[in-house]
């Protein structure tokens, strides 16, 4: 089997300079710890995390040992293997025994609120969280009980914890059409569609998952008022991020590791400023990229894409947001500034209102140049 590999180490970090890679001899052990200090205090936003996928190994034990049924195991150090992927495939798979572990509005509520709980501790300001309802609905979770249990953690999660959470529901791409009718009727109902919801997504396979197919549903999502970010060119090549664009009205796209194949793609993309949600840890343990020197991020920065940092399903690839920080200034040969940079790119890229993106933006400076005049 294909293991996640280790955390990628960030080198030194340098006031005027970059950050190189551990074969840069000069660096120190304290100047690491500073970039790490300076990347865990780092005020952010994630645009690119699932719900089901963020469940901690804590979280996903207490929910196996809830539902012993399940496959999944209830020893956290367990899952460390179990979390081992040999293919895109086989994750999927993994995946969904996870979601099988969601059975009650109860298991919902605490998720959502202990996905908050670790989002704030990296000192995420404002996330929007992807979220499958289908998935729970089908199960006989009450689709009215589900709402409320999403919504009652956001509105917690804001007011003890200070993190803002926005949704995005997304059609499950391998369960078909049924699921995209299904999602489609739950993000616009007006008597269900919850508070918090802001746009409208796909995930799943895209290898025999066609996008133009589900064209009439992102058309009903859009004109309900939300926006639309599927996931697309993560593991098939560039012209399935032209249909996401051309048939799915695509405001943003999930991966898009395959646009460094197509220059036209990138033109089109860097023009429109249309942002690339990447998610470079969980591109290696899918197999999507063979290494993380190999990582396409680099292209999309050369050609002037905006490009922002997330952390997709963190706990099944034994990373966070702050390791895709550090991983990120390594692959890009980043400062603390270049570090500050990725960071507003993701509130520029957010569907957070114009008044909390100036906010966010603002204390991402602030922060900055208070750390960088100590």
């Amino acid at each position: 089997m294909t293991r996640v590999p280790p955390r990628p180490g960030p080198g030194r970090r340098s006031r005027g300079g970059t950050l190189t890679d551990r074969h840069a001899t000069a660096a120190t052990a304290g100047q690491v710890r500073d970039l790490h200090a300076f990347i865990a205090g780092l005020p952010k936003a994630e645009l690119h995390v699932h719900h089901v996928g963020s469940a901690s190994p804590r979280i996903v034990s207490e929910l196996a040992a809830r539902h012993p049924d399940s496959k999944v195991p209830t020893d956290p150090e367990a899952l460390a293997d179990y979390f081992t992927f040999t293919d895109f495939a086989h994750f999927i798979e993994v995946y969904l025994s996870v979601v099988d572990l969601i059975r009650t509005p109860e298991d919902v509520r605490l998720l959502t609120y202990e996905v908050a709980r670790e989002l704030a501790r990296q000192q995420v300001r404002y996330a929007e969280l992807t979220i499958t309802p289908f998935s729970s609905t089908r199960r006989g979770i009450d689709e009215r009980a589900f709402m409320d249990a999403i919504e009652d953690a956001r509105k917690a999660a804001e007011s003890e914890l200070g993190t803002v959470l926005r949704w995005c529901f997304d059609i499950p791409g391998e369960a078909g059409l049924e699921a995209a009718e299904e999602t489609t009727r739950l993000a616009t109902d007006d008597r269900l569609r919850p508070e918090g919801l802001v746009s409208f997504g796909l995930g799943g396979p895209e290898i025999g998952v066609p996008r133009p197919q589900f064209k009439p549903y992102f058309d009903r999502a859009v004109a309900a008022g939300l926006r639309s970010v599927p996931h697309a060119g993560e593991t098939t090549g560039p012209e399935t991020i032209w249909d996401a664009l051309n048939e799915l009205g695509a405001e943003r796209i999930g991966h898009g590791t395959s646009a460094a194949q197509d220059p036209k793609l990138l033109r089109h993309l860097a023009e429109r400023r249309i942002p690339l949600e990447v998610c470079p840890t969980s591109n290696i343990a899918t197999r999507a990229v063979a290494a993380l020197d190999d990582h396409p991020i680099k292209e999309f920065t050369r050609a002037g894409v905006l490009v922002t940092i997330n952390s997709d399903d963190p706990p099944m690839f034994g990373t966070d947001l702050r390791n895709e920080y550090a991983v990120a200034a390594r692959l890009l040969d980043l400062d603390e500034r270049g570090l500050a940079g990725l960071a507003k790119n993701a509130v520029e890229a957010s569907f957070l209102d114009p008044a909390g993106k100036a906010r966010l933006a603002a204390e991402i400076d602030t922060y900055t140049a208070s750390w960088l005049a100590s």
